[in-house]
């Protein structure tokens, strides 16, 4: 796999924190972090990750892991967080609890990425320079700064005014499947697979078992997303995603609407910076012309 070098930029400064650790949010801190950015990601552990392969999230288990030519590596303290950010060479990921890393006051920035689809959003302006929220309960200039329109009929936009649609239960379909393509926890509990993303499944094949009730494939295809064995996840969580397209479908990288996602997170990102830059200039230049 070849490593992607990082841009440079004037000065990396204080961190970014990418909160989430799925596709989406891992995405967003390849993005960042290819252009120069300094990045932390965040687990949630409210939220099991599905499409693994495409995250950062097995840093966490596995001590490191490659995502499209990024490496990182898990963190499980705030000393090895600081000491991956200063090497630059491995985006760090930790288990280290959102609000802990937040109520630092030392992040640049924060991007809320774990598109929490129906849980109240608190808002997140005060806790760092610049605060983007990605997908449903964010709302331009109320709970964020900027806000980023995810919902899969609608193109990815920047949103600088107002809120995001709310969550509508849809998927972007792929190879024709749309939310039919989940298996998703009836009861919370414990989750337990012997399968692997990646690996062939037939329609109505048991997968795996949560809370002790069985877990059939919807489809016939490749399993794209399949939470970790072992897992303990709430009642109506996805615990596995069926590709259909079976040996053409993608379980690996970061897909194509996840990319769309992260570009125009990047963009706002970049937006929000030329700002902050522009402000502290101009306060620079009236404290110059003070007497």
């Amino acid at each position: 796999m070849r490593v992607h070098r990082r841009s440079t930029l004037p000065s990396l400064g204080s961190p970014i924190v990418v909160l989430g650790t799925d596709d989406i949010a891992s995405a967003v801190a390849h993005a960042l972090f290819i252009a120069g950015w300094s990045v932390v990601m965040a687990r949630d552990a409210a939220l099991p990750v599905l499409r693994r392969r495409m995250a950062f999230d097995d840093a966490l288990e596995h001590g490191a892991t490659d995502l499209a030519g990024v490496r990182a590596r898990g963190a499980a303290s705030m000393l090895a967080v600081m000491q991956l950010l200063h090497s630059a060479e491995f985006l760090p990921v930790t288990d280290i609890p959102p609000d802990d890393l937040l109520c630092l006051g030392l992040v640049r920035g924060v991007v809320d990425a774990r598109l929490r689809r129906h849980q109240p959003t608190a808002d997140l302006r005060a806790v760092a320079g610049f605060a983007v929220g990605l997908g449903p309960g964010f709302a331009a200039g109320v709970n964020v700064h900027l806000a980023i329109e995810t919902a899969p009929e609608l193109p990815a936009a920047i949103l600088r005014a107002g809120p995001t649609l709310a969550a509508h239960g849809q998927s972007e379909p792929i190879g024709g499947a749309g939310r039919e393509r989940f298996g998703r926890a009836r009861w919370a509990g414990s989750w337990r697979t012997p399968h692997a993303i990646g690996d062939a499944v037939a329609a109505g094949a048991v997968v795996g078992s949560c809370a002790g009730t069985p877990l059939r494939a919807p489809l016939a295809g490749r399993l794209r997303g399949l939470v970790r064995d072992g897992a303990e996840v709430p009642s109506g969580a996805r615990l596995l995603e069926v590709d259909p397209r079976g040996d053409g479908g993608q379980w690996a990288g970061i897909p194509q609407r996840a990319a769309r996602v992260a570009e125009v997170t990047l963009q706002a990102v970049r937006e929000l910076e030329s700002e902050d830059s522009e402000t502290t200039e101009m306060l620079a230049g009236m404290s110059r012309r003070a007497p």
